[in-house]
């Protein structure tokens, strides 16, 4: 079904999605429903379906518009051309990208398994995309011989992993910086790949 066009559908639209995003990462995709999402909004649960197809199909639109904004947020980026020095702006780009945006990683690695099939493909092709950046950076410095690294693929999916999960732990109200843990991830991540210090 069409979106909805008229002079609320831009507010409402995006207040869907923001409802659902935080429903999801609190209780799960299984667990709301189209009715919880509707009633967080403020409106009727038949009037979601003016704003989005069904259910399977926001739970997409959420991942699809995370992986787009973190794509184009690092293609904007401007690269060093030394291994080393893009393996360190990588590790700051991605820390400094998620943490602001804990729900969106929530949602975008932990309910990979309630998309379609159809779905599933076209996300996993996106964060194919974001782990291909990485995985150029590490086959080049294993190429120069900065980095002493078995297999890239696997490398690649450590480091992300690593970096990521940064978003269950780190409070910006605790005792340590974005900064230092940025640092000490730094030095973590060079080690990962027997990169100098």
């Amino acid at each position: 079904m069409a979106r909805k066009q008229g002079s609320h559908s831009e507010i409402t639209g995006p207040r869907v999605r923001d409802a659902a995003l935080r429903l999801i990462a609190q209780h799960g995709f299984a667990a709301v429903s189209m009715r919880q999402i509707a009633a967080e909004v403020g409106v009727q649960a038949g009037a979601l379906y003016n704003y989005i197809a069904d259910k399977q199909s926001l739970l997409f639109e959420l991942m699809k518009s995370h992986m787009d904004e973190l794509l184009a947020a690092y293609g904007a980026e401007s690269l060093p051309h030394d291994p080393t020095e893009r393996l360190d702006h990588f590790t700051r780009f991605h820390i400094r990208f998620h943490l602001p945006r804990r729900d969106q990683v929530f949602v975008s690695y932990m309910e990979l398994r309630n998309l379609s099939a159809d779905n599933f493909a076209r996300i996993e092709g996106l964060r194919r995309q974001y782990e291909n950046a990485l995985e150029a950076i590490l086959r080049d410095g294993i190429a120069s011989g900065a980095f002493r690294v078995t297999d890239s693929r696997i490398a690649t999916r450590a480091v992300i992993a690593m970096l990521t999960g940064i978003t269950n732990w780190y409070d910006p109200a605790g005792p340590i910086t974005q900064d230092q843990v940025e640092d000490i991830y730094k030095e973590m991540v060079r080690n990962s790949v027997a990169a100098a210090i």
